[in-house]
């Protein structure tokens, strides 16, 4: 029986995520019309499932198909992953008005994209996946500079080995980074690049982003004091399975879930002490309705907050009617 859970503190929503939802929530109840979001918003189902069920928000993958919803829509939200250049001009074109949700920290890594493909630099991107959403909008900044690398060798189509991958100029070459990978892993792909690259340029501040590195810190400092680790989180979360693969590594037992209901084929024999953390895109109320289900099985049941929460906003990004110029910031 489970007597005592250690709650990581930072967990569930960062600023980012909180931003982003809000906006498509705003959006909902002031515009005329259905609102549709280009992508998930977030990456989890149940944050999906209520702006659809709660709100009447369509999900697309591609802007194509908002024509055919059944009510139409004038406003399209971008996801917090970013987009390309070529989505946002291609919602201008179908007189599409936009909100642009993207996390800042992600519009940084695009801006630095810009900057150095302007300067002639060939861009190392470092990702997980080559078709995750964040990785396809900052490369599509400048898509004939950039070079996506696998984090730590990480196999994929459309990813390249940092052992072996090929630039033009090895004199001009700039890495960046998806903003919510390891941080570990991350750090030794970055040595790696700058063991074969010498010249190899290294942004001043780093791209993860600091509600990554805070969660995964969380879960590092709880780890030697459990016998197991709760991750609850949607599969294509990156940052919230980086935070599985990190409890498995420094607990050495995780089980990931997506609500409570899935506790039903989590086997924790043996287990007196508890783990728990959730990705940045997750709702706490998620991660509190498994603590209840524990204090049901046990009255006893004692909880321990680890850590300190974050304390940062980011501001509601502005409506642009399709006839209006792009922020400088955009361009």
């Amino acid at each position: 029986m489970v007597e005592r859970i250690h709650l990581a503190k930072p967990r569930g929503f960062c600023a980012g995520v909180v931003m982003a939802i809000g906006a498509v929530e705003k959006a909902a109840r002031t515009e005329d019309k259905p609102v549709t979001v280009y992508h998930s918003i977030v990456h989890n189902h149940t944050v999906v499932a209520r702006l659809e069920q709660g709100h009447n928000v369509h999900f697309v993958e591609s802007l194509d198909d908002i024509s055919a919803l059944p009510a139409g829509s004038e406003t399209v939200v971008f996801s917090a992953h970013g987009i390309s250049p070529a989505v946002r001009e291609r919602a201008r074109t179908l007189g599409l008005a936009t909100i642009d949700a993207t996390c800042p920290l992600v519009t940084k890594v695009h801006t630095e994209a810009k900057k150095y493909a302007r300067e002639g630099y060939t861009i190392l991107l470092i990702g997980d996946s080559a078709r995750h959403q964040e990785v396809i909008g900052t490369r599509g900044e400048a898509p004939e500079h950039t070079i996506i690398v696998g984090v730590l060798g990480k196999k994929g189509e459309g990813l390249h080995d940092p052992y072996t991958v090929e630039i033009p100029d090895p004199e001009r070459v700039v890495v960046l980074t998806q903003t919510t990978l390891s941080v570990d892993d991350t750090r030794r792909t970055v040595d790696i690049l700058k063991a074969r690259f010498p010249a190899l340029v290294v942004p001043p501040s780093e791209d993860l982003c600091y509600a990554t590195k805070n969660r995964q810190d969380a879960v590092k400092a709880i780890a030697p004091q459990v016998d197991a680790f709760l991750v609850l989180t949607s599969t294509h979360s990156s940052n919230g399975m980086r935070l599985l693969e990190l409890a498995r590594e420094t607990c050495g037992r995780a089980e990931r879930l997506e609500t409570e209901a899935d506790l039903a084929g989590v086997d924790l024999t043996g287990v007196k002490a508890l783990g728990i953390t959730s990705a940045a895109s997750t709702p706490d109320d998620l991660v509190q309705n498994v603590v209840a289900h524990f204090r049901r099985l046990n009255p006893d049941l004692v909880v321990i907050e680890e850590g300190e929460w974050e304390n940062i906003e980011f501001r509601e990004p502005k409506k642009i009617l399709p006839t209006q110029e792009l922020p400088r910031t955009l361009r």
